[in-house]
């Protein structure tokens, strides 16, 4: 991270502390976790730390390693918000001026009596205070209308979960109030942010008018973030800035010579519908942030950087998903140019809307030689809970789990419910229920598989009715593809064990079969290094979701990095949100990469 620019000397040093007894370690650390001296004295045995990321592990290790009563006394060492300390000046002064930052002392007389109705409910509850960060995500505060939005629904959540939330909550207080200490800001995180902000101002009609963010393929909204991002490219430093054939951004930053060979890089700008901001392009955006550094330093490397934003990945207008990065390695199918999207507007006449040729000639030509390619790294958030409730910034991906996707239909008989006795009946919804759970048990029993029934219909259903039909949709993943075919096996041979016992019939279409996609060992060991160089674990992870990487791994060698998400990590959702410091780490990370690739 870089030093925030002021002549005031900072506060605190690694150099001090790492120099420090128990007892002065712990007293410089004061007021970095509310009233609770023992989370710095349990850090202070993991001296010496090399940055301050490894310090903020440290701190939070100790509260993920502590007893449940101590960490219940943790959070009950904070303030209620707009509570009775604020009313009686009685707060911290670290608490003081969050409160203060985010105008919860200029509440109006209707805002602090709604904060004082949702604190008795959450206290209620619970049995501890809602704690939020609020400073927010980006370090400058989030409004009243904001803190009061979160404080409702995470009254919803269960009490396990909301006790993990509010530490992670007291990890982030504690990360904002260190970076004041240290004089440390995130500038390139902040960087990354605010673009990220800036290109999900644009949304289809629809969703724009509701606050939400959607994004589909060549829409008007699409253009525009594809203009945004063009434009960036070009201020950052890149030598070419292009759209091709299917819409992708494509930017290249030159290598130290002529023939120097290519990184490939980037991810998607599309959303699903009502999605999030940083799904696929955070992918696009932190490169974009490296080669900013390295022009503005005047550095090249040995090999060029190709930034992609791909198009398209999450197939949400036309059915067609990984369309952009697809057309890259040849796979872009001629039928798709036909489809038609919901108002009947085919593939081919988006194109031509949008200023492209919508031909194969030209589509074909975007095929790269993988020969020029060193290989594909992509960055992303994880899309998921495990790096949050590891209380981790980054995950080294090892494999991109394979996928298969059925459709099952169970045939019984349908029959009156109240004159069919139970041993008589032919009952297809009670089937696939237990298939269900055969699912959920088989999927849990290997690890890092997992199975999904994500639809599940009664056609022509009704309450006094013995389900007579049953649909139902099958989503069975894995890091290997043996290991997802063998979950498929064994699913399909219950379905037919099951069915046979009730005496109904089945039908099963597999609509999709994704191979997996492992790591390059060489290339995962390249973001391991990097992890390690900001003072941070490696903790590898598979990818239950599908990326981009996929596609260009059946060319080149692919490795990926996940960033935590805020919320436990949910995706696909308004929700999805990152830090500046996190997000800061990612570009370090990749920056780190980029240096040991040129050595």
């Amino acid at each position: 991270m870089n030093h925030a620019t002021s002549s005031a000397t900072p506060a605190l040093s690694l150099a001090q502390l790492n120099a420090a007894d128990q007892a002065t370690f712990t007293a410089l650390l004061d007021g970095t976790y509310e009233h609770s001296p023992w989370v710095a004295q349990q850090a202070w045995q993991r001296r010496p730390f090399a940055t301050l990321s490894a310090l903020k592990q440290a701190l939070a290790d100790a509260v993920r390693h502590a007893p449940q009563d101590q960490q219940l006394a943790l959070i009950r060492a904070h303030p209620e918000l707009a509570g009775k300390a604020m009313v009686s000046k009685t707060l911290t002064a670290e608490s003081t001026n969050e409160q203060g930052k985010a105008g919860l002392t200029d509440c109006t007389p209707e805002e602090f009596a709604r904060l004082q109705q949702l604190n008795a409910g959450y206290n209620a509850k619970f049995g501890f205070p809602f704690i939020l960060a609020v400073r927010g995500p980006r370090g400058q505060g989030l409004t009243r209308h904001q803190i009061i939005d979160t404080f409702a629904r995470r009254l919803q959540n269960p009490a396990d979960f909301e006790q993990a939330e509010a530490l992670r909550h007291i990890h982030r207080i504690a990360e904002i109030r260190l970076a004041d200490r240290f004089g440390e800001s995130p500038t390139l995180g902040n960087l990354v942010w605010d673009w990220a902000e800036q290109l999900a101002l644009h949304s289809d009609p629809g969703f724009k008018e509701r606050g939400q963010l959607t994004v589909t393929y060549l829409t008007d909204a699409h253009r525009a973030c594809s203009a945004q991002l063009q434009s960036w490219m070009r201020e950052s430093g890149f030598d070419e800035v292009s759209v091709d054939a299917v819409g992708n951004v494509v930017g290249v930053y030159h290598g130290a010579g002529p023939q120097a060979p290519l990184l490939m890089t980037g991810s998607h700008f599309d959303t699903v519908r009502n999605g999030g901001k940083y799904d696929g392009r955070l992918g696009i955006l932190v490169p974009m942030a490296c080669v900013r550094e390295l022009h503005r330093a005047g550095k090249r490397l040995p090999f060029g950087i190709e930034v992609v934003g791909f198009a398209e990945e999450e197939g949400q207008r036309y059915r067609a998903t990984f369309l952009g990065s697809g057309a890259l390695i040849g796979h872009f199918n001629p039928a798709w140019l036909e489809q038609t999207d919901a108002d009947g507007v085919t593939m081919r006449q988006a194109m031509h809307q949008a200023g492209l040729p919508g031909t194969m000639e030209a589509i074909g030509a975007l095929q790269r030689e993988a020969s020029r390619y060193l290989g594909f790294v992509e960055v992303h958030i994880e899309q998921g809970p495990v790096l949050n409730e590891m209380d981790l910034p980054l995950g080294v991906v090892t494999s991109i789990n394979g996928s298969v996707r059925c459709l099952v239909e169970i045939q019984g008989m349908a029959s009156h419910a109240g004159t069919t006795p139970m041993n008589r009946r032919r009952d297809a919804a009670a089937a696939a229920a237990e298939v269900i759970l055969y699912v959920e048990r088989r999927a849990a029993s290997v690890p890092d598989v997992v199975g999904t029934v994500g639809q599940l219909e009664v056609p022509a259903g009704s309450i006094n009715v013995v389900p007579g039909r049953c649909r139902f949709s099958l989503d069975l993943r894995a890091t290997t593809n043996a290991a997802r075919d063998a979950l498929a096996t064994d699913v399909e041979a219950e379905i037919e064990r099951i069915c046979a016992r009730r005496g109904l019939s089945f039908q099963i279409e597999r609509t999709l079969a994704v191979p997996a996609a492992p790591s390059h060992p060489a290339w995962q060991a390249r973001w391991e290094a990097a992890v390690q160089a900001l003072g941070l674990p490696v903790f590898r992870m598979p990818s239950g979701a599908g990326h981009d990487a996929m596609k260009l791994h059946e060319v080149m060698p692919q490795a990926m990095l996940f960033m935590r998400g805020l919320n436990s990590g949910i995706s696909h959702n308004p929700l999805e949100s990152i830090t500046n410091h996190d997000t800061e780490l990612v570009v370090q990370a990749f920056l780190h990469l980029l240096e040991g690739l040129a050595e």
